[in-house]
């Protein structure tokens, strides 16, 4: 058997996860105290963030401290960097309290895109992935079991410190939050830019 035009989806712990998380919770926290309205996406009953300032130190820390993650997802994939560079475009939290979740999306005009749970709690809510082929999706017979090759539909729970990198073009959402904790993610996109 043969997998072709299978769709990665990595899902890493980074290093010293706990220091980045308490860093980038105070961060986010922050931002939502100065703007508790945020912006409407693909949110529902949760905050979503605008960007982040990239200029900013505890960002530029945070993005330090997932590049390995990001390098090893970009060594997979074989792409060649000796004449395009990989560029963080944008990059903002959600914050999803009880009852909130995401509604299907995906991120066009990008490379790769990733979440990384800063606070992450048993029933808080799994990021759902869609088949993106529509054969599929529109036709399928009846298996026994859902299993890598049958299934339209997977998910990934979520973990403090957890860093889940995808296509782009993948479409996702978020299951709600049934628990009484936050979740509270910071997502990202990438894009793989020439530079010649």
């Amino acid at each position: 058997m043969h997998l072709f035009f299978s769709t990665p989806i990595w899902a890493s712990k980074i290093k010293d996860y706990e220091k980045t998380n308490k860093e980038m919770n105070n961060y986010i926290a922050d931002l939502q105290k100065k703007d508790p309205e945020g912006v409407s996406k693909s949110n529902f009953k949760g905050w979503h963030s605008n960007n982040f300032d990239l200029k900013n130190d505890k960002p530029k820390k945070f993005i330090e401290s997932i590049k390995n993650n990001i390098n090893l997802a970009i060594e997979d994939m074989g792409l060649d960097l000796t004449n395009q560079s990989v560029k963080i475009k944008s990059i903002w939290a959600i914050v999803n309290e009880k009852d909130a979740w995401n509604q299907k999306h995906h991120h066009s005009n990008n490379d790769l895109s990733a979440a990384y749970y800063v606070s992450a709690h048993e029933n808080c809510g799994d990021i759902v992935f869609y088949d993106p082929r529509p054969a599929p999706v529109h036709n399928h017979p009846i298996s026994k079991k859902a299993n890598k090759l049958n299934a339209t539909v997977n998910s990934i729970k979520p973990e403090p410190g957890m860093l889940v990198l995808f296509p782009s073009y993948l479409e996702h959402s978020v299951n709600p939050n049934l628990s009484n904790k936050k979740r509270i993610v910071i997502s990202f996109n990438i894009s793989l830019e020439k530079t010649n």
